[in-house]
């Protein structure tokens, strides 16, 4: 696991080294401190101001030098946790964008972006104790132990006995609470997730006046963050008053044995300014303890997060290229040769079942068909959004496993069921499907799409601003521009996954006139509810229960007398 984090540090080394360097210097400096104070103190006769100029020389020097490196090492450690989560965010992103559908399914939208938030917020923090504070601790108590046993070993006995004492109980609340910070993440994900499903669909709530449910959940879920955090809390605040007893007891306990010693051996075996060196260490040594406490608190909450995020790091996607993959797509021809899917592995009923289709290019395809009938899942399988089961899809007379991912998606473009345009200008989003298309390009793509005739009405037509999720266009235009961006890519498929849908029948039928005259060559794949989006089709597919139930032409298929009849006369009488 550090391993694969540390890949992430790259060019953020050379702070990440500097850091301890710097802590190193200056806990030896600290250190080295009292060794200089306590040779003053016992220098100071009253007689004389030589020693205290000599001395008070020395410790401003070495005061100033200690300084110097914290601040360089503070500066050093900031700049590599920095660059370190930057780096690591980056990583997890890419890492996410080779994703398909069902890894994201796996993972869950939500706990994603945890990963890249909370979870990377945590271990940058770690990083940075683990490069100063982790360094400086040890350090510091190994240096201090060192210059106590050398001024009198017997005094320095008490913190080696207090040391492992202190430790022992501090590692026990360490090992109490872990367990609990590993089930918090577990529940920030559900409160992410409630968050997430509540701000992108708020319009719905509020068009049901559901507030107060929403309310409540997220009540719930943030209520169960609370109380994990509170025990793990709870449990912590037993440091400081352990810290405290040991450090008061060690002082109490050197304080009285050291006067003694003193006044015994009349300052032969001890003297006034070791005793006070000691002292010093001392509280060096508790401090350090309670900082390591800190850090070990801080290490059990980001190790849970460091391995959520290199669980994303080392995941192998579903679907990759294939090496040395193809790269041309001839033809818009379509082969389904009995295909069925299942989402999952552990599904028992399959989404498709033994879809035999084969489309020539340039054929309009329409498919009908109920809720739940797998119509989407069948044309998500042509651009390899999923994999099949069993069964080849091939476009343009190959398996699409065998062409690289990228040249695939290039030429079989999807206007998905749901519409989505990001923050930007009409232009920006339209680029999209071809980012060096020209304003011509632009134009004549959104006058196929029925889409120039309402963005000539903006005030700054194709530079006016898209909120995020086009929250600022209705439905129709919606679709209209997500239907311009996929005609920029010039693909040999092109899909409509009920696309239309929120546009009138006049401006549906214009949309696919446009499409007969200016691209007879791309094949067309139309998923709709109305008959009369696919009733001039090459071919119309019925679909139900994950099967093609009935296929021919518009006429072909009202003889029959089956599902796309009963649609066509139940809607033929709405009409009239």
């Amino acid at each position: 696991m550090v391993k694969t984090l540390l890949q992430s540090v790259r060019e953020y080394k050379k702070a990440s080294i500097l850091t301890p360097i710097y802590v190193a210097l200056e806990v030896l400096l600290e250190c080295i401190l009292p060794f200089v104070m306590a040779d003053l103190i016992d220098h100071m006769d009253g007689t004389s101001m030589d020693p205290v100029i000599k001395y008070g020389l020395v410790l401003l020097i070495m005061a100033f030098l200690s300084l110097l490196c914290g601040v360089l090492s503070g500066r050093e450690a900031a700049t590599a946790a920095c660059g370190f989560a930057k780096n690591l965010r980056h990583d997890l992103f890419y890492r996410i964008q080779t994703f398909s559908f069902a890894d994201v399914d796996k993972f869950s939208s939500s706990s994603l972006v945890t990963r890249m938030t909370t979870d990377v917020t945590n271990v940058q923090n770690a990083y940075m104790m683990v490069i100063r504070i982790a360094v400086r601790t040890p350090l510091m108590m190994i240096f201090s132990l060192f210059m106590a046993f050398s001024i009198n070993a017997r005094m320095a006995l008490i913190f080696a006995v207090m040391v492992p004492i202190v430790g022992i109980a501090i590692g026990t609340i360490v090992r109490t609470v872990f367990p609990i910070f590993k089930s918090i993440f577990h529940k920030y994900d559900a409160l992410n997730n409630s968050v997430q499903e509540n701000v992108s669909a708020i319009r719905v709530v509020k068009a049901f006046v559901r507030e107060d449910h929403e309310q409540v959940k997220f009540k719930n879920a943030s209520e169960e963050v609370r109380k994990d955090f509170t025990r793990a809390e709870k449990i912590i605040a037993m440091n400081n008053p352990i810290l405290t007893f040991g450090i008061f007891t060690s002082l109490t306990l050197l304080s009285w044995f050291g006067a003694n010693m003193i006044i015994s051996s009349a300052g032969s075996s001890l003297t006034t300014g070791e005793l006070t060196s000691l002292i010093t260490y001392g509280v060096q040594i508790m401090i350090s303890i309670m900082m390591l406490s800190m850090v070990f608190v801080m290490v059990s909450m980001a190790t849970e997060s460091a391995e959520r995020i290199v669980e994303v790091l080392r995941y192998e996607p579903t679907l990759v290229s294939p090496e040395n993959g193809e790269t041309v797509v001839t033809d818009g021809s379509i082969d389904f040769d009995h295909v069925s899917f299942r989402y999952s592995a552990k599904s028992k009923k399959k989404a498709l079942s033994d879809i035999d289709l084969h489309i020539k290019s340039g054929e309009t395809i329409g498919i009908i068909g109920g809720t739940g009938s797998s119509k989407t899942t069948l044309i998500q399988l042509i651009s390899r959004l999923y994999d099949v089961t069993e069964g080849t899809v091939k476009v343009g007379g190959r398996d699409v496993k065998d062409y690289d991912l990228k040249s695939l998606r290039d030429q079989v473009a999807v206007v998905l069921q749901k519409n989505v345009l990001f923050s930007g200008t009409i232009k920006d989003n339209l680029r999209w499907g071809k980012k060096d298309a020209t304003d011509e390009e632009i134009l004549h793509a959104c006058k196929l799409s029925q889409a120039d005739e309402f963005v000539q009405l903006f005030p700054d037509k194709y530079d006016t601003w898209i909120e995020q999720g086009g929250t600022n266009v209705s439905g129709g235009q919606k679709q209209r521009l997500c239907i311009a961006r996929a005609l920029l890519k010039k693909p040999k498929v092109l899909i409509l996954d009920d696309s239309t849908s929120a546009v009138d029948t006049k401006t549906d039928a214009l949309i696919r006139r446009a499409f007969a005259q200016e691209i007879p060559d791309t094949t067309k794949i139309i998923i709709a509810q109305r008959i009369s989006s696919v009733q001039d089709a090459d071919q119309i597919l019925v679909m139900d229960g994950g099967k093609i139930v009935e296929q021919g032409t518009h006429d072909e298929l009202l003889e029959v007398n089956g599902i796309y009849r009963e649609l066509y006369d139940t809607q033929t009488r709405k009409e009239a």
